[in-house]
């Protein structure tokens, strides 16, 4: 097999090893390729039982060390086999061989061209590895960073917004948190957090950090592990006082984000409000490096997204949302930076600062108008938002789509910023050929500028948005289906009949049913509430039932048939009573014996909801003052809607027994 390992080897490695491994180290430098090959040589050695232990070692050193060359490298290890060479090792009684080892497969799995699954292959691997974590100092430093790499959750969800910045998706199978879990990690990892060793303290927290992301099983557990007579959450508040190593601030304070976030911790929890939410705002300052201000605002952003509360609390924290702005001054003015390392570093961090603050600005806008007032009034806060659209990098766009959802929520920055920066031009544009991700973000923001108070509504029609919006009805992403039928109902929404007409022919009345039938709830819901828009105003309802009336009366008569909820149920005999409110198209209900039974069933309904929805479609078909409404009154009597009429006049609901009454007035005028 071809193992092509790349020369370049950490010089320092060669004094470690001794003379009966020097030949094939020398190998390694060799500039003919064929000689590197044999370089592979060490992991034969490795697994040789001839082989004495002190070369076994010496092997995995260097073996580790080449692991630290380039990604090439560690592809060509894989490609050997050298982590079941490695795992094997551990099963030696030498500790050294089996630290060396360690090390060596802790540096294979921190690269990114490692697949994590490969530690979970062998299902007798997570139980020794948990058993050597009681060997030495170094045993659980490697072990610990070992399980926090390749511990990946394999659950995401595609349209709510999460910040963390956690890596995510892991094979089928049980996902890795709970094979660690089931282990006993949280046992045998929580007393690790008071070792003397720093490097053991840190692997130890970051393992719980990734163990807790979105688990309320291991979450809850750990509210109540005791290390020491102390509780873990007090621990993690330990960790993320001041005087600690920033590194472990942060943490720590992932660890308590997560458990919050998992519902292990309350969000008004002190060591939330008071110790967490503060950390993490200090990590966003000025004084932090980039890296360290990137995971600050992100984890914060997770942390205050699904709570107001929180997100008030945020946003009058030091300064944090004018601090944030200080985010997109990255990379500096060249004429300010003379250290070219310095720019390189700004460069490479300066989409992850952007992209940081986007979502904060997001989370913390997320449901007060007060906050999002003061987030617009940031300086060029608009221009960035579409500057951000517009981006490379498809995390920033996706962010600044985030940001601008958030802030689409305001009524009042609807009608003014989102007007005077004409938002929806590069809204439209991200919505061209965007991936799932952003498209579904970006639709749900299209939703609230298709309000009808909406100032963009015009010009997104103009732009083409129907053809768009009918297509997104079509994809197999529910989120996406689900947004096109919403953003579809709310232009419907008092629109003029061109624009109605435009939506029928864009969706099509084959796609039209598709989607009444579509096995989701909210897809049918906005597909409901999409008709009955259409159907609103005479001369329109006339219009759509003179040529879709029959197949909206098939539908119409399935839905009341199926096994649907109560909301569902109400808003297609809300549909009814405006079809019954059409000059012409009411004649489609009166001739049809089949739906004027089922009327007369739900205003006997024991759901009080359904009996008023029918009684709506009764009296617009009994009004005196219409044509026809004679005939209209004799046909509803002989099917005895007027006795029905009567009980319900003495229904104990106000409501019911009002309409009731309304109703048989109609008669005796």
């Amino acid at each position: 097999m071809a193992c092509v390992l790349e020369t370049p080897l950490r010089m320092s490695v060669l004094s470690e090893v001794t003379a009966s491994s020097r030949h094939y180290v020398d190998r390694l430098f060799d500039p003919d390729p064929q000689n590197v090959l044999q370089g592979v040589m060490l992991l034969y050695l490795l697994q040789q039982e001839t082989s004495s232990t002190e070369l076994k070692t010496e092997c995995a050193v260097v073996l580790g060390s080449l692991a630290m060359g380039t990604e090439n490298n560690v592809k060509s290890l894989l490609d050997c086999h050298i982590i079941p060479a490695l795992l094997q090792g551990l099963l030696s009684p030498d500790l050294k061989f089996i630290e060396a080892c360690l090390r060596c497969l802790r540096t294979i799995f921190t690269s990114p061209v490692t697949p994590e699954e490969l530690l979970y292959t062998d299902a007798t691997v997570i139980p020794h590895l948990m058993a050597l974590l009681s060997r030495s100092r170094y045993t659980q430093e490697y072990i610990c960073q070992i399980f926090s790499h390749c511990c990946k959750l394999r659950h995401w969800h595609s349209c709510g917004f999460k910040s963390s910045p956690q890596p995510l998706l892991c094979a089928n199978g049980p996902d890795h948190q709970t094979v660690l879990f089931n282990h006993g990690a949280v046992q045998n990892i929580a007393h690790l957090l008071t070792s003397t060793s720093y490097k053991v303290r840190m692997q130890a927290l970051k393992c719980f950090a990734v163990l807790a992301f979105e688990n309320p099983q291991v979450s809850l557990t750990l509210v109540n592990v005791l290390v020491e007579g102390e509780l873990l959450p007090q621990i993690f508040v330990k960790m993320l006082q001041r005087d600690k190593p920033i590194e472990m601030q942060l943490t720590s304070a992932k660890c308590l984000t997560y458990m919050c976030r998992a519902g292990a911790i309350r969000t008004d929890d002190t060591c939330i409000v008071l110790k967490t939410l503060p950390c993490l705002a200090r990590m966003c300052s000025k004084e932090r490096l980039l890296e360290e201000r990137v995971d600050g605002a992100e984890t914060l952003a997770y942390l205050i997204e699904a709570d107001i509360e929180l997100q008030r609390i945020a946003s009058i924290t030091d300064h944090l949302i004018a601090m944030l702005a200080d985010y997109f001054k990255y990379p500096s003015s060249v004429s300010a930076i003379t250290d070219i390392k310095r720019l390189d570093h700004d460069l490479k961090h300066a989409h992850e600062l952007r992209q940081a603050a986007f979502k904060l600005y997001a989370a913390l806008g997320a449901n007060d108008e007060d906050i999002r007032k003061k987030i617009i009034e940031t300086e060029n806060m608009m221009d960035r938002i579409v500057n951000g659209l517009s981006e490379s990098s498809i995390k920033v766009r996706l962010a600044a789509v985030r940001c601008l959802h958030s802030l689409s929520r305001s009524v009042q920055q609807l009608r003014t910023s989102f007007q005077d920066h004409a938002v929806w031009k590069p809204l439209m544009k991200v919505l061209q050929n965007a991936p799932d991700e952003i498209l579904v973000v970006a639709s749900s923001t299209l939703c609230n500028l298709l309000l009808e108070f909406s100032p963009s509504k015009e010009p997104i029609l103009e732009s083409g948005a129907i053809e768009l919006l009918c297509s997104l009805t079509q994809s197999d992403n529910l989120a996406l289906r689900v947004n096109g039928v919403w953003a579809l109902m709310n232009m419907a929404f008092q629109a003029e009949q061109k624009i109605k007409a435009d939506i029928l022919r864009g969706l099509s009345t084959e796609q039209l049913f598709q989607l009444l039938s579509d096995s989701d709830v909210n897809v049918l819901m906005k597909t409901l509430g999409l008709l009955r828009n259409l159907l609103s105003t005479r001369p329109h309802i006339d219009q759509i039932i003179s040529t879709h009336g029959k197949q909206i009366m098939q539908a119409v008569t399935l839905i009341l048939e199926g096994e649907h909820n109560v909301e569902v149920k109400e808003q297609t005999l809300c549909i009814l009573a405006n079809i019954a409110d059409g000059t012409t198209a009411k004649e489609l209900i009166m001739t049809n014996d089949d739906i004027l039974q089922k009327i007369k069933y739900y205003m006997s309904h024991s759901n009080a909801k359904l009996q008023l929805a029918a009684m709506f479609c009764v009296s617009n078909l009994i009004w005196n003052e219409e044509e026809g409404s004679q005939d209209r009154q004799d046909k509803l009597r002989d099917i005895g809607i007027v006795d029905i009429l009567h009980k319900l006049s003495q229904s104990s609901d106000p409501n019911l027994c009002d309409k009731a009454k309304t109703a048989l007035q109609q008669y005796l005028a």
